[in-house]
């Protein structure tokens, strides 16, 4: 009797072990299951990208990223690109960019017109779109605006005779979207005066040495405002800033006048002044805000042989970063082609006026500034140079009249931008060279009061290429002939070796 009643409870015991440790089983699938589904639902929303790229084609830019924190609402980006259509890829990636710096602001959905003809149909009628053109449609409250693919690329068509498609030289994606978003979220156009009369470059000729100065800055939700002070009684209101670029001819005591006045309302002004041409009405207003341009010019000396000197007036110089319009231009390096004269900022002279001067730029060392600098004696210009004292030399400089020295806190004030050279924002020198166009952007957005947007311009993609002299070219003969075969020869000696002992 005791063995017939112990065995059914044993089976029992069994039994019921089985079904516990089946239950628990059970429970850690649910649980690690729970778990994995957690962990991809946090990484869904919280992840972070990086661009390892060489020229990092799709990072954004501070500015972009900037503007993007500022949204109040909801941007939609309707895309309507052919699969055809050769920055189609460029674009797709770009817009995954935005919707990961916008956190959630950003809305997009592709739509291709040729496979999904209803909805297109749909959100063409609705936006007006009349071309066939690949395009974006960017809405924001109710206002929308369309970019083409033609505004975001810069297209060879050289190849088209030879039965090729068209090659993108440029992809400008981001300046093109960027300044569509700016567009729609300031609404109104800011002002931008431009003062003419004095030989100034054209805005209006096609033939014009600035186009590309213009058509960047326009991109900025920046309009141009042609301004012949002889013809005006005072600058208009809805002009916040003026901009003043290599002037030939002063100014008459009529318009430093008008200039005055307008700076003592609080105005705004951007100053590249040529030190080939003579003003000195405006150098003296300049003076007057504690930044003096000297009369000569920045020279120096390079090595071109083992004894050969060659003298050069193109200036290499650095950005400073104590300022908001250079901070993100810190150290970075730019060429100032043509005449170049210094400035002597004067902090001490005006600090009673409430004006503040902070040098922008600065000669790199081994630049010095020459009185004479119309003499071909090479002698006395090494002479002058060997007894130059290698002190810094500015020539930008930005002036605060009035306003905050914590960036914090906003407050009215006068601003001026002034540096000695008017070249270097020209199409021939911009092309070479971009960070001047970069300074340009952040001198008007400051002067405009727009210090959020003031950042690095979108990068244009440069090809990657490789120098090698004779000696390189010696070396990478005896890798590629000897080193590289000899390498597996000898792995391959040894395994042979090992198998025969």
């Amino acid at each position: 009797m005791p063995d017939k009643t112990k065995k059914p409870r044993a089976l029992s015991e069994k039994k019921i072990g089985r079904i516990r440790i089946g239950f628990n089983v059970l429970v850690q699938i649910v649980l690690i299951l729970f778990v994995v589904a957690m962990v991809n639902s946090f990484a869904f929303k919280h992840y972070a990208r990086w661009d390892f790229s060489r020229d990092q084609k799709y990072a954004l830019s501070d500015k972009t990223k900037r503007f993007l924190d500022t949204l109040k609402s909801k941007m939609r980006i309707t895309v309507f690109f052919a699969p055809n259509t050769p920055i189609t890829g460029d674009v797709q990636n770009l817009l995954t960019e935005y919707q990961y710096a916008g956190k959630g602001k950003v809305d997009v959905e592709h739509i291709d017109p040729e496979r999904n003809l209803s909805r297109a149909k749909e959100l063409f009628d609705k936006y007006k779109v009349v071309t066939d053109e690949s395009l974006l449609v960017l809405d924001y409250e109710g206002r929308n605006k369309t970019v083409k693919a033609s505004e975001m690329a810069d297209f060879d068509q050289s190849g088209t005779a030879f039965g090729e498609g068209p090659r993108v030289t440029a992809f400008k994606g981001e300046q093109a979207i960027t300044s569509a978003m700016m567009d729609l979220v300031e609404g109104k156009k800011k002002t931008l005066g431009y003062v003419t009369g004095h030989k100034e470059p054209s805005l209006s000729e096609t033939s014009s040495p600035i186009t590309v100065l213009k058509t960047f800055i326009e991109n900025e939700n920046i309009k141009f405002q042609e301004l012949n002070l002889l013809d005006l009684d005072a600058i208009p209101l809805d002009v916040k800033a003026v901009m003043i670029v290599g002037p030939q001819y002063d100014f008459s005591d009529r318009e430093m006048k008008l200039l005055r006045d307008f700076w003592d309302k609080q105005g705004r002004i951007l100053l590249l002044l040529d030190p080939t041409w003579k003003t000195p009405k405006l150098r003296g207003f300049v003076n007057e805000l504690g930044v003096k341009m000297n009369d000569d010019r920045l020279m120096v000396f390079l090595r071109t042989g083992i004894q050969e000197l060659a003298l050069t007036r193109d200036v290499q110089a650095r950005f400073l970063g104590d300022s908001p319009i250079t901070k993100r231009l810190a150290d970075v390096r730019a060429l100032f082609l043509g005449g170049t004269s210094s400035l002597t900022p004067e902090q001490d002279r005006v600090r009673v006026a409430n004006i503040r001067v902070e040098p922008l730029i600065q000669a790199e060392k081994g630049y010095f500034a020459e009185t004479d600098y119309n003499t071909d004696d090479q002698a006395k210009l090494e002479a002058d140079a060997k007894q130059s004292n290698n002190m810094p030399l500015t020539i930008g400089a930005a002036v605060e009249k009035g306003g905050s020295a914590d960036q914090r806190v906003q407050v009215n004030s006068s601003r001026l931008v002034v540096v000695s050279n008017a070249t270097f924002v020209q199409d021939n020198a911009i092309t070479q060279d971009q960070q001047g166009l970069d300074f340009i952007s952040g001198s008007v957005n400051w002067l405009l009061s727009r210090e959020q947007l003031i950042g690095i311009a979108p990068k244009v993609p440069k090809p990657l290429t490789f120098s090698l002299n004779e000696e390189a070219l010696r070396r990478l003969r005896w890798i590629l002939l000897v080193f590289m075969p000899l390498v597996p020869a000898l792995i391959g000696t040894m395994v042979w070796w090992q198998r025969r002992v």
